[in-house]
């Protein structure tokens, strides 16, 4: 029942973190969860849970280096390949062999293998607290990446390297050319097996869809099962666990990306259950990393044998050759500039992962001596943690934060974040866009660049220039769609009252485009009327649809009209109305996928499938978060993060009313 308590405690401590960010944004959620979690360390009669290292690497580690697997870009880390490389492994080795012999000499206590082993559990960046930077500091792409791709493959050379260190101080017994091949069985080995497990978990799955067996809650089961399992068979065969499950990550979305349309509900519920179970798991990470540190510091505080000063004078000196050795690694090794370079060294947070492996230094050597200032280790390495973190905080958002001119020269600030925000759901639905979903898609992609469209308008006069231009170019389109009509009906390609139906809808919307059309739509109705009463006839055209008998004619004439439309509108001159030209090949694009998927005709009063919703959903869900990363970057105040957030809640109510009411329609 304690235990139980206490998870649950945690989890509270999870959302109440998330609440203090959204009104202290300035403070990232790492931080403020390891304050919760060492205050909660304080509180009298609560039950405290020892890490245990193994059970950290698995149940929290696994997981979130397999979806970091999963998601990060692979084409970007194929291209950074030998950055990352000289990284993950040249650094680390580096920062051994250096940061070591300097631990050694500032504090002799701690013998030289000894310190060979603190220096390796500090060189590894952390992906999860590198992964807690993203959101609220806009690092270049090419850093970012780096940094993921780094983080990824750093944490085996580290452990390894410590583990041999640690293997050295215990026996007293050291051997390089075994470590080396020990590494290379250990690392080659964790990949080849995490890739060759991840495709049978995929060909297993495939197995089970062709036989039937296509529940979403088994599948799920599966993908959340796979590892766990993957990192537990790794670690049996002694090779790298975590190297293993970052190849299963990135098998799994291989086969993510080769079968994107296969299910739309397993990707739903795939996408929102790993969402919970991330930003469960990233909390727990660091609630009980801020649990773990009393204990840490309290060990050296209440020792009279150190000196409290000096100790915490360790950990500043130790952090700066830490930062100051990667800065100067990346500027050489990667002949980036001097603020790339500081930026990549100021972003080499250290996370959970080095405290866990400092508490699997054992306690006694091979002949039964205490291990020599374990606790000083454990509580450089916490120290050193935090003060990452904190450096990270609080430089990065200044260094990265871009220099506007004046606010008398600055464009509307209001109107860029809606563009922003509106982009970042743009882009959501592009990078979602399947074959099987594709016009929906396209419907969003037109009401999306339409809403940009507007939102670059700044006052009535822009307005009108906008309209005009937009109308000019509808009118080339028209031109060229008459040209075809024309020419089918002079060649006999399609009847004449199929034509004649056509080229009547360009008529119509000709007037409707022109300045006075109220005047010369109200003439023509006025006429029908009157030449209907005369030959006392009632109207006959059926409205044009599947069901009409030239509708094949119509539909194939009207598709060649709408490629000959886009042809001539890509081919107007000059570039400043290209996003006029976008909008309204947009138009078209939507009316081309509408005629090409007859069903649509039957759905006309469904506004919404299944697939527009959760399209729509996902892309509203992108720029929320917008929003807060715009908010936690200082781009927007509270007060326009808040008008932002408002016309995202109005649409997104509009959709589920809109939905409601389809739903209502279907009973």
């Amino acid at each position: 029942m304690e235990i139980f308590l206490m998870v649950l405690i945690f989890l509270v401590l999870i959302a109440i973190s998330n609440m203090i960010h959204r009104f202290l944004p300035f403070i990232p959620v790492p931080l403020i969860q390891i304050a919760l979690g060492i205050g909660v360390a304080y509180v009298q009669g609560f039950h405290h849970v020892p890490l245990n290292p193994e059970l950290f690497m698995v149940l929290f580690i696994a997981p979130l280096l397999f979806n970091d697997g999963k998601l990060t870009p692979r084409d970007e880390l194929w291209k950074l390949r030998s950055y990352i490389l000289l990284l993950a492994l040249g650094l680390v080795f580096a920062t051994v062999l250096i940061a070591g012999p300097f631990i050694h000499w500032l504090i002799p206590a701690i013998p030289l293998s000894a310190a060979f082993a603190l220096a390796a559990i500090l060189s590894p960046t952390d992906a999860v607290a590198v992964g807690s930077l993203s959101g609220r500091v806009k690092l270049p792409g090419k850093i970012m990446h780096l940094l993921e791709g780094e983080a990824l493959m750093n944490d085996a050379s580290g452990l390894v390297a410590f583990n041999f260190a640690i293997a050295a101080t215990v026996t007293g017994y050291f051997s390089l050319t075994k470590a080396i091949g020990s590494f290379l069985v250990i690392a080659v080995g964790g990949i080849v097996i995490g890739a060759l497990l991840g495709f049978l978990v995929i060909w297993f799955r495939m197995l089970l869809r062709r036989l039937g067996m296509e529940d979403v809650t088994l599948h799920m089961l599966i993908i959340i099962l796979t590892p766990f399992i993957i990192y537990l068979i790794a670690e049996e065969f002694h090779v790298s666990g975590i190297l293993a499950v970052v190849a299963a990550g990135v098998t799994h979305a291989v086969e993510r990306d080769r079968m994107r349309s296969a299910s739309i509900k397993l990707r739903v519920v795939s996408d929102s259950t790993w969402s919970v179970i991330l930003f469960t798991l990233n909390g727990l990470v660091f609630i009980l990393l801020g649990h773990e540190i009393p204990g840490v510091v309290n060990q050296i505080w209440s020792d009279p044998a150190y000196n409290n000063g000096q100790v915490v004078g360790y950990i500043l000196l130790i952090t700066a050759v830490l930062i100051l050795l990667r800065f100067a690694w990346v500027w050489v090794s990667t002949n980036r500039q001097f603020k790339s370079s500081l930026l990549t060294a100021l972003s080499g947070v250290r996370g959970a992962l080095t405290l866990a492996a400092a508490f699997s230094i054992p306690l006694t050597l091979a002949d039964n001596r205490p291990f020599p200032e374990r606790s000083l280790m454990l509580f450089i390495c916490a120290g050193v943690i935090l003060l990452t973190l904190v450096i990270a905080s609080v430089l990065l958002p200044l260094l990265t934060r871009e220099k506007h001119a004046d606010s008398a020269t600055m464009i509307d600030h209001g109107k860029e974040a809606r563009i922003q925000m509106l982009q970042a759901g743009l882009r959501t639905v592009r990078e979602e866009m399947t074959d099987e979903n594709k016009e929906e898609a396209v419907q969003l992609i037109y009401a999306y660049t339409k809403r940009l469209q507007q939102s670059h308008i700044t006052d009535k006069s822009d307005m009108k220039q906008f309209w005009e231009a937009t109308i000019a170019v509808r009118k080339i389109g028209l031109a060229a769609e008459r040209s075809v009509a024309e020419a089918w009906l002079k060649e006999h390609k399609a009847s004449t009252r199929a034509a004649e139906l056509f080229l009547s809808s360009l008529d119509r919307v000709e007037m409707l485009l022109a300045s006075r059309y109220k005047i010369k739509l109200l003439m023509r109705t006025l006429w029908q009327n009157l030449k209907r009463l005369l030959t006392n006839n009632e109207p006959k055209e059926v409205p044009m649809s599947p069901d009409h008998p030239d509708w094949d004619q119509y539909k194939a004439l009207k598709l060649e009209a709408i490629r000959a439309a886009i042809g001539e509108i890509q081919a107007v001159k000059p570039a400043e109305k290209k996003e006029i030209l976008q909008a309204v090949i947009a138009d078209y694009r939507a009316m081309e996928h509408f005629l090409q998927n007859d069903r649509v005709w039957s759905r006309r009063k469904q506004k919404l499938s299944s697939e527009r919703m959760e399209l729509e959903l996902k892309a509203i869900q992108s720029e929320r978060n917008e929003i807060q990363s715009m908010f936690e970057q200082g781009d927007i105040d509270r007060t326009q993060a808040s008008q932002l957030r408002m016309d995202v809640n109005y649409r997104e109510a509009n959709l589920f009313e809109s939905q409601a009411l389809v739903e209502d329609e279907g009973h």
